[in-house]
């Protein structure tokens, strides 16, 4: 796994990190020799999120709070071809196997309970909500229901 990524997992909250390096190396292990996936986002702050959101072209309809990015649930990811090109193809078979990489990433992380963003037409998005939605979440965090020590919120 490149330092990048493991950089952004580390980051994400403490109840998904070890399955998200999993299930990373489960992706890159499944694409083979061409392309490996990417996180290029992970956790972000509220003030980051309502920047996207006031972004024009728009980028995102969630302002902070609103986002599992916003308690380190959600995850944004891109494919590095031959270890230089970054690819946002979704429709490309760079290993030959007959199914795109992109979609060969989304079911690994669908199969283990994560949702993936193309109901919102955010494809490089997939997040584990814990059976909450965002209000929820924000409730939490307004109550600063957090993990001792830090400023994730207790799942």
């Amino acid at each position: 796994m490149e330092k990048i990524t493991e950089d952004r997992i580390n980051k994400l909250h403490p109840k998904v990190r070890e399955e998200v390096r999993d299930l990373v190396n489960k992706a890159n292990a499944a694409l083979t020799s061409h392309s490996q996936i990417r996180i290029v986002q992970g956790l972000r702050t509220f003030e980051e999120q309502d920047g996207l959101y006031l972004k024009r072209p728009k980028v995102t309809n969630a302002k902070g709070g609103q986002s599992y990015h916003n308690y380190g649930l959600a995850i944004d990811f891109c494919l590095i071809i031959d270890g230089k090109e970054v690819s946002w193809n979704t429709t490309k078979d760079f290993d030959g196997d007959q199914v795109a990489d992109w979609l060969e990433v989304v079911q690994i992380f669908v199969k283990a309970g994560w949702y993936w963003g193309k109901a919102f037409n955010d494809l490089p998005h997939l997040e584990k909500t814990f059976g909450l939605n965002w209000r929820d979440m924000l409730k939490k965090y307004k109550a600063a229901d957090f993990i001792p020590n830090t400023k994730y919120i207790n799942l």
